[in-house]
């Protein structure tokens, strides 16, 4: 997810909430802000890497941030282009035999019966500062957007991070990966700048082969993406669109 600061804002929402959604079919593409792939990544065969055991990972794709009625309907992320190429990338990975595993990971913006140090309370706190949800508004709220709903099939984990910006700590996902033996995780979602990275950062740390799909994700501003994009590429993770990944798996894009 994205800079807790940011969630300030999240009071907006009251007033984005009359507005329409747009048209799904007329949400841009972030392409362009898919980075070419740093010197060190050039080096790999992603084609053959892609060939390995791997999971699928949604990450924070859900109602608040994609319903004009969200708790983070201040971002208007509907209008952005990371939803369409999130399914692409799904529907391509379904079609691959060897993608044994698919995760739909939330992250609930009200946090009131979790785990919580100082730091935590605090954050989570200002995160729905203003906002006067019902606990089915709550409910609804964190519930994963229809368009990748449709894409869920038995066996897939639905789960919600528990840690601040990852699904490695207190999850099923861990164990779900060991028994899979699963090598690589292809990741979507948002925010970009946080739980994306943070999610590449630990399945770096724990041994695994991440590949962002870059359009595939968004930043709390689209003028931030292309530098978040950039870090990731360049430290942790090969970034790829959804087309290249597509086009990777020996499928048309």
């Amino acid at each position: 997810m994205t800079n807790p600061s940011r969630r300030g804002i999240i009071a907006g929402a009251a007033a984005a909430a009359t507005l329409a959604a747009p048209a799904f079919a007329s949400s841009p593409t972030y392409a362009s802000a898919v980075p070419e792939l740093a010197p060190h990544w050039k080096k790999l065969d992603l084609a053959k890497i892609l060939q390995k055991r791997a999971a699928f990972l949604s990450v924070s794709q859900n109602n608040s941030l994609y319903k004009p009625w969200g708790a983070q309907a201040a971002e208007k992320q509907w209008e952005r282009g990371s939803l369409p190429a999130t399914v692409k990338a799904a529907s391509a990975a379904r079609k691959a035999p060897n993608f044994v595993s698919f995760s739909w990971v939330g992250y609930e913006v009200f946090r009131e019966n979790y785990p919580q140090t100082e730091f935590d309370k605090v954050q989570y706190e200002g995160w729905v500062q203003g906002l006067n949800f019902t606990e089915d508004q709550k409910k609804r709220d964190n519930e994963l957007v229809d368009d990748l709903k449709a894409l869920v099939k038995p066996g897939d984990l639905e789960f919600n991070e528990l840690a601040f910006q990852t699904a490695f700590v207190g999850t099923q996902l861990p164990l779900e990966l060991a028994r899979k033996r699963v090598e690589v995780i292809v990741i979507t979602g948002i925010h970009t700048e946080w739980c994306i990275e943070g999610n590449a950062r630990a399945a770096r740390d724990n041994g695994y082969l991440p590949i962002v799909i870059g359009d595939a994700t968004a930043t709390q501003k689209p003028e931030q993406l292309a530098a978040a994009l950039e870090r990731i590429n360049n430290i942790f993770a090969p970034v790829i669109s959804a087309d290249t990944f597509a086009k990777l798996l020996g499928q048309s894009a």
